[in-house]
């Protein structure tokens, strides 16, 4: 099962904690705030990801199960 990180932009307040973490899927943009890689994450950086949501102070980040193309309607 795939999974993709969301961001709540305006709940972020730029700690940058989340880069820290999981540097293969998110980068910092010149203010601090989080650019997120899209796509799905690779299967061996999931943990890394539940990391990364777990420390956001101000919990801006969501971990959820990637809905396949081919089934939204």
């Amino acid at each position: 099962m795939a999974h993709v990180i969301t961001i709540d932009r305006i709940r972020c307040d730029g700690y940058g904690m989340c880069a820290e973490l999981l540097p293969e899927m998110i980068e910092l943009d010149d203010w601090g705030y989080p650019i997120l890689r899209a796509g799905p994450i690779p299967h061996q950086l999931v943990s890394h990801a539940r990391r990364a949501v777990d420390v956001c102070p101000v919990l801006a980040l969501r971990l959820r199960t990637a809905v396949p193309a081919n089934a939204r309607s």
